[in-house]
């Protein structure tokens, strides 16, 4: 698959979920994750078992002013509100820097003005930030990855089904 994408948080204040976050994101093959006006406990995050910041580069900026993003990359914000493409009709930027929320928090008006493109998860309230992040790489992949089209009926690799 051609491009990259990275995540991050904007005004993170919990380092189990950042930690989540960051490792979901080594996970999927994150080529950078970030942060914009962390707390600084968040650069503890424990939970980030696959020690992430050790194989991907983690940009900590202290705010919004001080992001800088590689040329041609699209800043795509993750956020629940209606004026946000719901994701899965979304087509994803070659290259691309999704940003969430905070816990229990929005982003601010002035990162959703810097975004290229606002997506949303069609929920019916907001999940977790890691569990949010996930998701929308996940569909990244799906959506952008050379896999085999599912088959039609349940069951099979490929469109071949198997009988018991």
């Amino acid at each position: 698959m051609k491009g990259y994408f990275a995540i991050g948080i904007e005004r993170a204040s919990k380092p189990m979920n950042t930690g989540n976050l960051m490792r979901s994101a080594h996970a999927f093959g994150a080529a950078f994750i970030f942060t914009v006006e962390a707390h600084y406990r968040v650069r503890e995050a424990r939970s980030d078992t696959s020690k992430t910041p050790h194989s991907v580069p983690w940009y900590d900026w202290s705010d919004i002013d001080a992001m800088e993003l590689p040329k041609q990359c699209s800043l795509v914000g993750v956020e629940l509100t209606d004026e946000a493409v719901d994701l899965p009709s979304f087509t994803h930027p070659r290259c691309a820097a999704y940003v969430m929320g905070p816990e229990r928090g929005d982003l601010s008006a002035a990162m959703r003005a810097k975004c290229d493109h606002l997506i949303r998860i069609p929920t019916r309230f907001c999940v977790n930030v890691q569990i949010a992040g996930a998701i929308v790489m996940y569909d990244r992949l799906q959506s952008l990855g050379q896999f085999s089209a599912r088959p039609i009926m349940p069951g099979g690799e490929k469109g071949v089904q198997f009988t018991p």
